[in-house]
């Protein structure tokens, strides 16, 4: 496994609600006041809340909540038991005759793991809220990766067992920290070790899924829409709305080094980016690191997952 974990940039809260029994979960991600928030789509099958926001033509630049969970759009319904929560604690965008938290979401299908009607709700989402914490280091089938999956081109019967991953890195007081849920189509790449580690499993042995495309070419309609890859890249550095989206782009390069084939129609991925504005530091090198802190969280989300593989 690689080392590290979001909460390393400090600064940001998280917390996580899991129900094993129906196969879903969320994570939240809470950030002290003073941040800047960011997204990048690049798959096309995304459920998300708040992402029109974060454009950097828009007004609103600070987050209160960033949330990750599994039940597909259904999920979203846990954006307003944090937004009653956060209003408790009084935090929010002020609007003159009171506030309103902007919470950010992005889900991922997790509905034909276990029980389809097992979604995130108001009661996990308040517990997430309760539990978050500045030194969370839990990883693994817990959370929004509860539910996830992979390599799941030859049907989910062959699929392989994700969830959540993180990883930190640091270069002299800058830190950038990752965290992802991954629920890919595709294959789980080590790119910094050369392996596959996850895929489709037949007869105890991975596949590859680019090696099977003309396999499974006419039962792509079988997979649409139930994939997903979704996660946030933070750091302590200091950017404005459109620097921090440059700082999201590069990061799914690390979704490229690490899923293949990555960012199809039948996936939503999704990159939040969290800067903490601490520290003054270069655009390119955050980007560069974060793509590589990415790589590793979602090769630790197979790690964590997988007992063998450790």
């Amino acid at each position: 496994m690689y080392p590290g974990f979001l909460t390393d940039v400090g600064g940001i809260k998280l917390g996580h609600a899991s129900d094993f029994e129906g196969g879903t979960g969320l994570s939240l991600i809470l950030p002290d006041e003073g941040n800047t928030g960011a997204v990048e789509v690049r798959g096309s099958a995304p459920g998300t809340r708040e992402t029109d926001l974060l454009n950097p033509i828009n007004q609103v630049s600070e987050v209160n909540a960033f949330i990750l969970s599994g039940g597909s759009a259904y999920g979203l319904d846990a954006a307003s038991a944090i937004m009653q929560e956060l209003e408790k604690d009084g935090k929010g965008f002020d609007v003159g005759c009171g506030i309103v938290p902007i919470v950010s979401q992005a889900v991922l299908f997790d509905l034909a793991y276990k029980s389809s009607k097992a979604r995130p709700d108001y009661k996990m989402a308040k517990l997430a809220y309760k539990k978050a914490r500045y030194d969370n280091k839990e990883c693994g089938i817990i959370g929004a990766g509860t539910g996830a999956t992979v390599g799941k081109a030859l049907g989910m019967d062959k699929a392989m067992k994700a969830g959540l991953g993180q990883a930190s890195l640091s270069l002299g007081s800058l830190r950038v920290a990752a965290i992802v849920a991954v629920n890919a189509f595709g294959d789980i790449f080590d790119n910094e070790r050369g392996k596959q580690i996850a895929g489709p499993i037949v007869d105890g042995k991975v596949q590859t899924t680019m090696d099977k495309l003309g396999e499974i070419a006419g039962s792509f309609a079988d997979v649409e829409g139930k994939n997903t890859t979704i996660g946030l890249i933070s750091t302590n550095a200091t950017f404005d709305k459109t620097r921090l989206t440059k700082v999201c782009q590069m990061t799914h390069d690390g979704y490229a080094r690490a899923i293949n084939p990555v960012h199809t129609m039948f996936d939503g991925d999704t990159v939040f980016g969290l800067a903490t504005n601490k520290i003054k530091a270069d655009v390119n090198i955050v980007g560069a690191l974060a793509a590589k802190a990415m790589a590793r969280a979602i090769a630790n989300s197979i790690y964590y997952s997988n007992e063998t593989l450790i």
